[in-house]
């Protein structure tokens, strides 16, 4: 395994896996687009039973989507934020988790040891990142209810992601 260390923005040490395939950028920078108004994509995903999945608006909430994985290191640290905001606010705001990377077992250990109780999806052929272009981890966008991406972040925390629900919907 390929490693390499960083510092991220509060000067915590971060390490990298560079023995994966993707596109690695410096810390700080957003390489993925910019894909306010744009329609969320319909792609096919896998549920945990590895049934087919098409993630896409249809019960009258917008939806918070966050793509992460086990070993992303911003992943972990927002992960448990992301469980607590949606114990307060998901009958209002459908809450999706997203895995391009980890088998089944890995991220359901992964997202149970957070606190994660919400509709977890996989998507190993990275079917959705590649209609998206999402290069760097986590991304979270913000789906309106029609199916409209109306935002889109990198790693937050939970008064972060408390504001962004707050003031979209």
């Amino acid at each position: 395994m390929l490693l390499a260390r960083a510092v991220d923005d509060d000067g915590a040490d971060e390490v990298i896996r560079l023995d994966e395939p993707g596109e690695y950028v410096e810390p700080g920078s957003d390489p993925n687009p910019d894909l306010a108004r744009s329609v969320f994509p319909d792609v096919e995903l896998r549920s945990v039973d590895d049934d087919v999945v098409r993630l896409m608006p249809g019960d009258g909430r917008p939806m918070v989507v966050n793509l992460w994985y086990s070993s992303c290191p911003p992943c972990a640290r927002e992960l448990a934020a992301f469980a607590d905001v949606h114990d307060e606010v998901g009958e209002r705001v459908r809450f999706v988790g997203v895995d391009p990377v980890d088998p089944v077992a890995e991220m359901q250990r992964f997202a149970t040891d957070r606190g994660v109780t919400y509709e977890l999806l996989r998507d190993p052929e990275q079917l959705l990142a590649g209609e998206l272009g999402i290069v760097a981890y986590p991304m979270t966008l913000f789906v309106d209810a029609d199916g409209t991406i109306v935002d889109q972040s990198g790693p937050l925390d939970d008064d972060e992601l408390r504001e962004r629900i707050e003031a979209l919907w």
